[in-house]
């Protein structure tokens, strides 16, 4: 990948979530929150992204390895869990497996926690698309609220900024929040993920350096 001289390189990782599912790119939440920090004066280029729909935390795991090497980056994003909850997977699975991609997206950012932008997961069971699914919309929530309660907890412990959106995408049946498939966010929903992100992410880039990408 080629990165721009001076800039502080990006490597996004998740899901559907992060790689736009039902939007145009530039619709993306990580390329929202990188032209927004450049409009914040932080020279930022635009972000590399890891994802595909349907990815579970095991899976953006195995994609990793088939990527590398991937080098090092200025600032990282980790996004991911949505998967996991709607195979039916254990909250405990799910911490392991977090875990080690968020000491993985550390060491990525050149071994810097501060660096390491984690975003919770949102709730898909506000959604038509959960409606017609026919499961029960307040144990996906009590699923997800698990998941999120025990992301945050790791994040805390390693050091890295943890952003919940989960409340914002609980506002999903509102005009114009979803997209067409009746179950991803639209990109003004993603717009409003980028705005809560970005005081954090201008906090953790507040020094500017940059580091190599591969």
């Amino acid at each position: 990948m080629e990165i721009v001289p001076d800039t502080i390189s990006y490597l996004a990782l998740g899901d559907s979530y992060t790689i736009g599912q039902s939007v145009e790119a530039a619709g993306r939440w990580p390329v929202q929150l990188a032209a927004r920090l450049r409009d914040a004066g932080i020279a930022i280029s635009e972000p590399r992204i890891i994802a595909t729909t349907g990815w579970t935390t095991d899976e953006l795991s195995a994609a990793m390895d088939a990527a590398e090497p991937l080098g090092e980056w200025d600032f990282v994003s980790l996004l991911i869990g949505v998967n996991n909850q709607y195979r039916g997977r254990s909250v405990d699975d799910y911490v392991g497996e977090f875990h080690r991609l968020l000491r993985r997206a550390i060491a990525l950012a050149g071994g810097r926690a501060g660096r390491v932008l984690a975003l919770s997961i949102p709730d898909w069971g506000v959604t038509p698309f959960a409606a017609d699914s026919g499961r029960d919309r307040q144990a996906i929530a009590d699923a997800l609220d698990a998941y999120n309660a025990a992301a945050r907890e790791l994040c805390l412990a390693e050091g890295v900024a943890f952003v919940d959106i989960t409340a914002i995408s609980r506002t999903g049946e509102a005009a114009g929040m979803l997209a067409e498939d009746g179950l991803h966010p639209s990109a003004a929903q993603y717009a409003r993920w980028a705005e809560a992100a970005l005081p954090v992410a201008l906090g953790l880039l507040a020094g500017g350096a940059t580091a190599s990408a591969g």
